[in-house]
C-alpha cells in the first residue's frame, strides 16, 4: 500500500521473490507508477480512492511509512483482523546479519551515517538504510554485510510488532508527527518500542522516561551534554576546553569535531555509545568524528555574505529539531521558518527561540501560525516564497548575525521533499550575489 520508495523496494523483494500482491495507492497517477511497471511488468496496480473489494483476498498489508493508521482502508482491515506491518517486519525476519537501529525525533540520520562510517573506519561491512538512502528491503539484494545499521521512523516501528535489534538507539523525543499519530502519547510510545527486543540499548539522559521503557537485565549506556559517570559518555571540561568524555576519560575536545552545533555534539556521543556497545575501538570512531562534516541540508553552511553567515538545515522538519538549530548559533538569528507543522504547537517553539531572533521570516502552509506564535516576543514577517524569504532576510540582518533556514515543518505544502527547498535555499542565496 503506497507507491513511494518504500513501496517500490517491497515492489523489488517481492519480484525478487517470486511473491504475488496487489499493488495500491489511492492517487490515481502515483509517481512510482512507472517505476512499478519496470520491476514487475506484470504488476497489475489498483489506483484511486475506491478500492472495494480489495481486501477480499488479502492476508497481509505492507504499508508504505507515509500513510496514517487512521487511513479507512487500514481500518477496514483490522476489522477483518487483517495483519497490517511495515517493510521492516519483513527485513528483520530475513536478514542474516545483526542489525544496529537509530530513533529519535532529531538527530537520526546524523547518528545513523556516523554510526555506518565508524563501522567502515573499523573495517566492518556495513549496509545502512531504512528511514534514510536506500529502504531496508533494497538492503537484502546485496552481499551479506557484518552489520545493518538502520534509521527507524516512529510509523515503522508502530508497525513492527517483532524487532530483535543487536543494539537499539533512542536520541530523543520530542512532539512530531501529531498530524499521522493520534497524541504526543501514542507517538512516545512507538519510539520506545525499538527498546523491546534490544540486545543492548543506548538513551539519552535528558529523558527521564526513557530508561523505565528498557527490559530488566538488558546492557545500556547513557549519553547526555552534562558530566558523564563511569562508563557513560558525556561532556568534561578540562583547563576550560570541553570534551567529548567517556566516564573520566577524555577523548576528543568539542573543537576537533567537524559537525557543527551543540545538538552535534550530543549526536556524536550518540554515536560513539552506540559504537562502543557493538564492540568498536575508539580510535577510528573519533577519526570519523574528526573528519565527517554532516548531512547536505543539514546546519550546512552556505555562504557568508557581507558579515551575514547562511546556514541551509532545511533538515529540521519539526520543532525540536528547528529549536536545536538556532541554539547553536552563536549571535543573533534571523530564522526562516514555516511549511507543514504536522500539528504542532508552536506556542512553546516561540518561548524557546524568540530571544536568539533578530527576526523571523515565514513561508508556506502554517506561516501565520509561527507568526501568530511569535507575537509580542519577537519580529515576524511573511514572505510568499524562498526566495523573497531570503532577499527579506538579507536586508534585516546586521553584520555578524546568521541566517538560518530551519523551517520547524514539512516541506510538502510548497516542495518533493526537504532536499527541494534546502536546494531553493541555496540558489536564493547564491542570487544575492549576482
Amino acid at each position: 500500500m503506497g507507491l513511494g520508495s518504500t513501496g517500490l523496494s517491497v515492489a523489488r523483494y517481492f519480484h525478487r521473490n517470486d511473491i504475488e500482491a496487489i499493488f495500491y495507492d489511492s492517487r490515481e497517477q502515483p509517481p512510482g507508477i512507472e517505476a512499478l511497471k519496470e520491476i514487475n511488468p506484470n504488476a497489475v496496480p489498483v489506483l484511486g480512492e475506491n478500492a472495494n473489494g480489495l481486501l477480499a483476498s488479502a492476508n497481509r498489508i505492507i504499508v508504505s511509512p507515509g500513510i496514517p493508521d487512521s487511513n479507512s482502508l487500514l481500518a477496514d482491515a483490522r476489522e477483518k483482523n487483517i495483519e497490517i506491518v511495515s517493510d521492516i517486519d519483513i527485513f528483520v525476519d530475513k536478514a542474516a546479519a545483526p542489525i544496529a537501529a537509530v530513533t529519535g525525533s532529531n538527530g537520526k540520520s546524523t547518528v545513523t551515517t556516523l554510526l555506518a562510517l565508524m563501522c567502515k573506519s573499523a573495517e566492518l561491512r556495513v549496509l545502512a538504510g531504512g528511514n534514510l538512502g536506500k529502504p531496508a528491503l533494497d538492503l537484502l539484494a546485496e552481499e551479506k554485510p557484518d552489520y545493518y545499521v538502520l534509521e527507524l521512523s516512529s510509523f515503522q516501528l508502530q508497525r513492527t510488532p517483532r524487532l530483535p535489534l543487536e543494539v537499539a538507539g533512542l536520541l530523543n523525543i520530542s512532539p512530531d508527527h501529531l498530524d499521522w499519530h493520534a497524541d504526543e502519547a501514542e507517538y512516545r510510545a512507538a519510539k520506545y518500542r525499538i527498546f523491546r527486543e534490544a540486545q543492548a540499548v543506548v538513551f539519552n539522559r535528558a529523558d527521564e522516561n526513557a530508561e523505565q521503557h528498557i527490559p530488566n537485565g538488558v546492557p545500556r549506556l547513557s549519553f547526555g551534554l552534562d558530566e558523564p559517570a563511569e562508563s557513560q559518555y558525556g561532556i568534561r571540561l578540562e583547563d576550560g576546553v570541553e570534551f567529548l568524555a567517556r566516564g573520566e576519560q577524555l577523548l576528543l575536545s568539542v573543537h576537533d569535531i567537524a559537525l557543527v552545533g551543540r545538538h552535534n555534539q550530543s549526536n556524536a556521543l550518540a554515536a560513539l555509545a552506540m559504537g562502543s556497545s557493538m564492540g568498536l575501538d575508539l580510535r577510528p570512531m573519533l577519526q570519523v568524528l574528526n573528519e565527517f562534516p554532516g548531512l547536505p541540508h543539514r546546519m550546512h553552511i552556505v555562504d557568508r555574505i557581507s558579515g551575514v553567515l547562511y546556514i541551509n538545515d532545511s533538515k529540521a522538519t519539526n520543532i525540536g529539531a528547528a529549536v536545536a538549530s538556532v541554539e547553536s548559533i552563536d549571535g543573533f538569528v534571523v530564522l526562516i521558518a514555516g511549511g507543514d507543522g504536522k500539528g504542532a504547537d508552536f506556542g512553546e517553539f516561540a518561548k524557546a527561540i524568540h530571544h536568539r531572533l533578530r527576526c523571523a521570516v515565514l513561508i508556506g502552509e502554517d506561516a501565520p501560525a509561527i507568526a501568530s506564535a511569535l507575537d509580542g516576543l519577537a519580529p515576524a514577517h511573511l514572505a510568499e516564497n524562498m526566495h523573497d524569504a531570503v532577499r527579506l532576510a538579507a536586508s534585516f540582518a546586521e553584520d555578524g548575525d546568521t541566517v538560518l533556514l530551519a523551517p520547524a515543518c514539512a516541506s510538502f505544502d510548497q516542495y518533493e521533499n526537504y532536499q527541494r527547498r534546502g536546494d531553493d535555499f541555496c540558489d536564493a542565496v547564491a542570487e544575492l550575489k549576482a
